[in-house]
This record gives C-alpha cells, structure tokens and sequence, in this order.
C-alpha cells in the first residue's frame, strides 16, 4: 500500500515538473525593440560632435602659449627674498624686528644666509652708531655715563671690525671660515657684553640717565642679539638653502 501511494506521489512529482518545463501559451514573451534608422542616426550625430569639440580643444592647447606672468607675480624674486629673509630671521630671538631691520635697509634681492648675516651687522652698527651720538649730545651725566659711552664705541668699533673681516679681496677666498666664523662670535658677544655693562654701571650709580639709555640702547640690543644667533646658525641655515660656507 505503502509503495502504491510512493508510486502515485512520484507521478504527481512528474506532473509538476512537466509543468513547470511546459510553456505557458498565455505567458506573453518580451521583444527587444528593433535598432531604429533613427537611432543610429543619433549616435553618428553625437560622435562626429564630441570629436569636433575634443579636436577645437587640442587644436587651442597647442596653439595657444602659456600664460605670462601678471604684473603682480613680476616681483616673485622680492617674495623669494623674503621667505629666504625670514627664515633667518626665525632663529633669532627678535624675528620681527630682525625682519622688518633687513628689509628696511636692503635694496638688492637676497637669497643668501651669509649676505643676510652681514646685512644683519650693518643694521647694527647703524643702530648703535645712531645711539652714540645721543650720548655725545648728553656727556654732562656723569663718570658712569662717560663709561658707559666708552663701552658703546667699543660695541660699535667691534661690530665693524666683523664687517671688515667678512670683505673678500681681489685675490679671492671666503666670506666665512670656520676662523672667521669664531672670531665673528667672540666680537659680536663682546659687543653684546659692552652694552649690558653700560646699563649695569648707570643702574650701580643711581644714574637718572639709566631709563632713557635703556629705552634708545633696546632696539641696538635685539639687533646685535639677532647678529649673534644668525651667526651661531649659519651652518644649519647654509644646509638648508643647500650652500657651503663661501
């Protein structure tokens, strides 16, 4: 009985798989449009202007020059200058006013770490040749006043001397050596040190000098600081620019 009913189920599993296999005469089969004239028409249309356009485009490219630099890109090497400027002027303690200093004074473009130094000692020398003759117009103050106008020839006399050391003669050579380079330290310190001892003796004297000459001797002071860091840099400063010493 069993195997009957397993027969009977093996025939209704036939008939289901036949007619799943049969097609269906009511199912209505999906066409793909016919490819049109027209359609075709369209795409050739589109074609030919696509390659008309990417053509004009190349024929501009090639004919056209480059663009000429604006009136306002003409002073790139100004800019180059100052980012070369700059970046000297942040190793220093006082980068803004060694900054605004060498830019004020310099007239040629610089892109070199060792013109920027010598710039750096002129400015200097100015500053602290402007605050001497101060002192001369008021020499009444006193002995510590005379010393402290005394230490601030020195300060300037050693300042120029590093000038004249960085000159190159007709013979040729280095603006800075490795000597030259230690020398340069010990008469930029020494001339830091003149300044700090001017001020030094008026405050031991209760000189009433000593705020005024503090006040005019600040700028002098951060610029012959700004001399000395530059210095005590210049090999890294070189590197970076990709410069020996020369």
């Amino acid at each position: 009985m069993d195997s009957i009913n397993f027969i009977k189920g093996y025939g209704k599993v036939q008939d289901l798989e036949f007619q799943h296999q049969s097609p269906n005469p009511n199912t209505n089969t999906q066409k793909k449009p016919p490819v049109t004239a027209a359609s075709i028409l369209a795409i050739l249309f589109l074609s030919l202007t696509l390659g008309a356009m990417f053509g004009v485009l190349v024929h501009k490219s090639v004919s056209d020059p480059p663009d000429l630099p604006s009136s306002s890109s003409s002073n790139s090497a100004e800019h180059d200058t100052d980012s070369v400027i700059k970046a000297v002027c942040n190793v220093t303690r006082y980068p803004d006013s060694c900054f605004s200093s060498i830019t004020s004074l310099s007239s040629q473009n610089l892109t070199d770490p060792e013109a920027i130094f010598k710039l750096s000692l002129r400015v200097s020398i100015a500053e602290l040749s402007n605050f001497k003759n101060t002192m001369i117009s008021n020499s009444n103050q006193g002995a510590a006043f005379s010393d402290c106008q005394s230490q601030i020839e020195d300060a300037v006399s050693r300042l120029n001397d590093s000038v004249v050391a960085m000159e190159v003669g007709p013979g040729g050579g280095k603006v800075l050596t490795e000597t030259k380079i230690g020398d340069l330290q010990t008469w930029i310190s020494a001339a830091m040190t003149d300044q700090g001892t001017c001020l030094d003796g008026l405050e031991e004297t209760g000189s009433t000098a000593l705020d005024e000459v503090k006040t005019k001797m600040k700028k002098s002071q951060e610029y012959t600081s700004n001399c000395l860091a530059i210095l005590a840099n210049i090999h890294t400063l070189l590197r970076s620019f990709n410069m020996p010493l020369h």
